[in-house]
């Protein structure tokens, strides 16, 4: 395992912010406001001690200084994220209107870019106390704010991608045969947490028919000598994301189990080979879908072929029909290519992978034929 690496600066979550409040302007929009989660995290270090219906937002604006308008019970705690002496600190009291606090940071006119998961509660204050002012989630407004990562966001991403592949080598020299999915995938989440994991997000393990069901949850199914099983794990190391796919079968697969493994596989490595800059994110889903139609597969493809992966498990870009937006270096997404037969079995198989200047390159180096378990 790769050692810590070294926190995130003032610096660079100062640069982060500028490049936020830049992209805002750039889309026509006249800032970015971003509440407890992911984004907030990802701009400022910052993330409050809980969950709590008391107003916390970033304000970022191009040509403004970034303010935090926070609690005043939290604001100790604010003032020691990493990015806190990149930006200004406003708080509120209990007693007090936050909306009145936050309202002279806002163009009254402007339209604004929105965290995801803001509460309605909030943003049906501002729109009260500034009724000229409209809104659109980030997702929609700035899809890319934290597509390419830079050098160090690479290197969490690549020690979350490797402890995720020590998990999958781990996992198949337990048994298979005679226990619950369940147990199994109590088994992913505690080696997960074992290479490094702070948190764990799924452990899909769906065997025989279950696999048909792209995200089955573990149940009390017992897994069966002749069972596919599909096995997709992932969560958080060192604040960024792993994800990754393997299929694997109890004992020796028919003929048939083989040859829709060797389509996935086929499928997943045509898809990977396609990436490189400046194709559309879309041609990374139609060179897999391409392979698994040919084969007589492609009514039995049911999802995307990828999604980003950062400071959350997914986020944009999404390898789909109809994304056109290019591949740029620094992207992360996933690449799962997958077949599931109603009723009988299931095959993915899933890397991450980051664009690079040239092509792309796997963060998940496990292998992709099927492994025999017991």
């Amino acid at each position: 395992m790769t050692g810590t690496p070294a926190p995130f600066t003032a610096d660079d979550y100062q640069a982060r912010m500028e490049r936020a409040a830049r992209a805002a302007a750039d889309a026509g929009l006249a800032g970015v406001l971003v509440a407890p989660g992911p984004d907030l995290v990802w701009l400022t270090g910052y993330a409050p001690p809980a969950a709590t219906e008391r107003l916390t937002l970033l304000v970022l604006a191009a040509g403004q200084d970034p303010v935090l308008v926070v609690p005043t019970l939290e604001a100790p705690d604010a003032e020691k994220a990493a990015g806190a002496p990149a930006l200004t600190l406003r708080d509120w009291t209990d007693g007090k209107d936050p909306y009145a606090t936050t309202a002279p940071l806002l163009d009254a006119a402007g339209r604004f870019g929105v965290s995801d998961n803001a509460w309605a509660l909030h943003l049906l204050g501002l729109q009260k106390a500034l009724p000229g002012t409209s809104y659109v989630s980030l997702t929609e407004g700035l899809p890319m704010l934290r597509a390419v990562k830079d050098a160090a966001e690479l290197e969490r991403l690549a020690a979350a991608g490797e402890a995720a592949d020590a998990t999958y080598e781990e996992i198949l020299k337990v048994s298979f045969a005679g226990r619950r999915e369940s147990e199994v995938a109590g088994d992913l989440a505690d080696l997960l947490r074992r290479f490094g994991h702070s948190q764990v997000d799924f452990t899909v393990v769906g065997s025989g028919p279950n696999g048909a069901n792209p995200h089955h949850e573990a149940g009390e199914r017992v897994i069966e000598n002749g069972d596919m099983v599909v096995l997709d794990f992932g969560g958080l190391k060192h604040g960024y994301g792993s994800d990754t796919s393997r299929t694997v079968h109890v004992g020796e697969p028919s003929a048939e189990e083989r040859r829709v493994h060797d389509v996935v596989r086929e499928a997943q490595e045509a898809a990977f080979r396609a990436v490189r800059p400046g194709i559309a994110c879309q041609d990374v889903d139609r060179v897999a879908r391409a392979h698994i139609t040919e084969a007589g597969y492609g009514d039995r493809f049911i999802h995307r072929t990828g999604h980003g992966i950062g400071v959350t498990t997914h986020e944009p870009p999404y390898m789909i029909e109809g994304e056109e937006r290019p591949l740029v270096p620094g992207m992360c997404f996933s690449v799962e290519p997958g077949i599931y037969l109603p009723g009988r079995f299931g095959v993915r198989i899933e890397d991450i992978v980051t664009v690079t200047e040239d092509g792309g390159r796997r963060l998940n180096n496990t292998s992709r034929e099927m492994a025999v378990v017991h």
